[in-house]
């Protein structure tokens, strides 16, 4: 670490940070004497998504999912019904994973240790940080994407905050700020500083270290990112093809993005879905538009509904909509189902 750094280390008042934190951090369900699976389950779900549409998805897991050992029992399909719209399912599966690992392997409980929960399927250096620090209370950093923006502004960083030899340099940053006394609380003031106030669009006059922040003057520019990747979009013809109440679906297959959700059968925008299913199709009549993103695409799909003699067909279930309405969709097909709830007339 060169002497810059170090010296700005110097400049650092966690008391001001701590101050400021005491008064204006906000009340979340998982920060008020959490367990261990608790700040497991909220930093999972706060990955890449709001603290506001995270709470009630916290709120209804823990009712379902109380303990480690009631999720590592579960079935995964209601794992993913319970998580469903929150997106990146990948996250729920490794929770299940991890769940089962834990009550083989630790009574169903989180270790309080680095090495041990990196063999903890989804443990990244960010979640096991925060179980280390805001569950066990142990001097750890928590490097996230607010505290990499905090951290890159306040020591002026010029290098891209997603190249990894960076996100080390403000680990051991981090860590070097974190004090003896208490460090989850300076841990949490860093990450709460960049929800409220270090922001993208920063608001300097409200910060607590405004007085010895390096990259105040060029707050716009920082933190700096490599280019990123460009977005491709998807145009998609989507089947709604029902017989006596019952559609036509297919379940995402293990491995695939869209694993364990039901979808109903698509294809690119211009294919005759009749055709390509070799299923003679009644149209009924298109359905609104959908958008949706996953990853780094973009998914127009343009619903049609049909009507069809129910012939079996390989890699699709015909499943009555009673039924259908239970199951876990991807969040494209599942505001597509929604429109159906709401025009059960269409088919009925």
């Amino acid at each position: 670490m060169d002497q810059a750094k170090l010296s700005q280390l110097q400049s650092f008042n966690p008391e001001s940070l701590r101050k400021w934190f005491f008064q204006v951090r906000r009340p979340l369900p998982w920060r008020e004497n959490p367990s261990p699976y608790e700040v497991w389950v909220s930093e999972v779900m706060l990955q890449q998504t709001q603290v506001s549409v995270v709470i009630p998805y916290f709120t209804r897991w823990m009712t379902h999912f109380p303990t480690i050992p009631a999720l590592a029992a579960a079935p995964i399909e209601k794992v993913i019904k319970v998580w469903e719209g929150l997106g990146y399912y990948s996250r729920a599966r490794n929770l299940h994973i991890g769940a089962k690992f834990l009550t083989m392997n630790h009574q169903g409980e989180l270790p309080n240790s680095s090495e041990a929960l990196k063999k903890v399927k989804g443990l990244g250096p960010y979640t096991i940080g925060a179980i280390l620090s805001f569950a066990f209370k142990n001097k750890a950093p928590a490097v996230d994407g607010n505290v990499l923006r905090v951290l890159s502004r306040f020591f002026a960083i010029e290098e891209p905050i997603d190249k990894g030899k960076t996100q080390k340099l403000i680990r051991e940053l981090c860590f070097a700020m974190l004090p003896e006394k208490e460090p989850w609380i300076i841990m949490e003031g860093l990450i709460e500083l960049g929800a409220l106030v270090c922001q993208k669009k920063a608001r300097c006059e409200e910060c607590p270290l405004k007085e010895n922040c390096l990259g105040k003057s060029k707050v716009d520019l920082l933190p700096i990112k490599s280019r990123r990747e460009k977005t491709i979009h998807l145009h998609r013809d989507v089947g709604i093809i029902y017989s006596d109440k019952e559609f036509l679906l297919r379940k995402g297959e293990q491995g695939k993005v869209m694993a364990d959700l039901w979808e109903f059968p698509y294809f690119e925008r211009g294919v005759n879905i009749g055709e390509a299913l070799g299923l003679p199709l009644n149209s009924i009549g298109p359905l609104k538009e959908v958008n949706h993103g996953f990853t780094k695409y973009k998914a127009f799909l343009y619903p049609h509904l049909y009507q069809a003699e129910r012939i079996e067909l390989s890699e699709y279930t015909w499943m009555h909509f009673d039924e259908m309405i239970k199951v876990p969709f991807s969040s494209g097909h599942r505001r597509i189902l929604n429109a159906l709830i709401n025009n059960q007339s269409l088919f009925i």
